[in-house]
């Protein structure tokens, strides 16, 4: 019954949470300067059609009135539709979410297989060289915002070497015939490296660190001695053993840091015109299209509270010793 009721409670503390999160983009979005009709009405349109217009998105009504209706539409996954275009949010979401994903997840596998592998081996080979460089080298990662790598990264590779593209997913005048005929062309390979790689870089820092001290506790444990006891060669005793039990918190630390990259890739999308949510989001707020700009926040949030409470069952059941009461 104990893991029963904590998935449960977990379920409402995750449904409050999203209720919380999309009313406060509500109002928040509401607040802004500017006005949103601004983007819909044509100034040469007569007093007439505006006011038609503005009644058919509802924006006359009510502050509450708009609120309820949106937390309505939110229960049934209608994201309403955008003010600019009139498309359906949920098309646009569909239409710029894999992008945002490919890139993200892309950077955060080879981060994570170059993070962790270094983890263990500064964590084998504490005080030398290595470990130095390699921890200095993860700081630097963590502490340098994307964004200036980035533009760095198109300077010099881009507007100086031209070995990047500047911009874009695919080359100016290309039509691919389907979405994965586009991912797997060599044109969006050559555009997905340098912001995979900022990515990459940035993203690696945090398994390095997590894995590195993990297994300075590891190692001390007394079953290492055991193993060497044993006759168990160095490699054996730390690949099989010491970093396998080092690995619990970098995979729980991996739940909560895919939700927090999908949002931490805005501004490399704006950075290399990557045409995904970030960016998205990002326009849709300058122009105060409500329905989108709320849209792709709630993607986001939904993103980080989903990846938490995986966290929180993983620790369950990767570790036993953690219980539910």
């Amino acid at each position: 019954m104990g893991k029963v009721n904590f998935f449960v409670r977990r379920t409402v503390q995750l449904v409050l949470t999203l209720w919380a999160v999309a009313t406060v983009l509500f109002v928040l979005f509401r607040l802004m300067p500017g006005d949103p009709t601004s983007y819909i009405v044509s100034p040469q349109m007569t007093p007439e059609i505006r006011q038609q217009i503005i009644a058919n998105y509802g924006l006359n009504d009510p502050m509450w009135v708009q609120y309820v209706r949106y937390i309505e539409n939110l229960a049934t996954l209608d994201l309403g539709r955008s003010f600019k275009t009139n498309e359906q949010v949920a098309e646009i979401l569909a239409t710029y979410l894999p992008n945002t994903l490919i890139l993200m997840l892309t950077a955060f596998v080879i981060a994570y297989t170059i993070g962790v592998t270094a983890g263990v081996l500064t964590g084998w080979y504490r005080g030398s060289d290595f470990e130095k460089s390699a921890v200095v080298t993860a700081l630097v990662g963590r502490s340098v915002p994307s964004f200036w790598v980035g533009i760095l990264v198109l300077w010099v590779f881009g507007a100086t070497l031209g070995l990047i593209p500047m911009s874009g997913m695919t080359a100016i005048g290309t039509e691919p015939s389907g979405f994965w005929d586009m991912v797997f062309s060599v044109g969006f390979l050559h555009h997905l490296v340098a912001p995979v790689a900022v990515l990459a870089f940035y993203y690696m820092g945090y398994p390095l660190l997590i894995m590195r001290n993990s297994m300075l506790e590891t190692l001390s444990e007394d079953f290492i001695d055991i193993c060497r006891a044993k006759g168990l060669t160095e490699r054996a005793i730390m690949f099989r053993h010491a970093a396998r039990n080092a690995m619990l918190p970098v995979l729980t630390a991996a739940a909560i840091a895919v939700g927090y990259a999908i949002g931490g890739s805005v501004l490399i999308e704006t950075v290399f015109g990557w045409p995904g949510i970030g960016r998205e989001m990002i326009r849709a707020v300058l122009r105060r299209d409500y329905p989108v700009a709320q849209g792709t926040f709630l993607v986001l949030a939904l993103s980080v509270i989903v990846m938490n409470f995986i966290a929180d069952l993983l620790y369950g059941v990767l570790d036993p010793r953690v219980t539910y009461d």
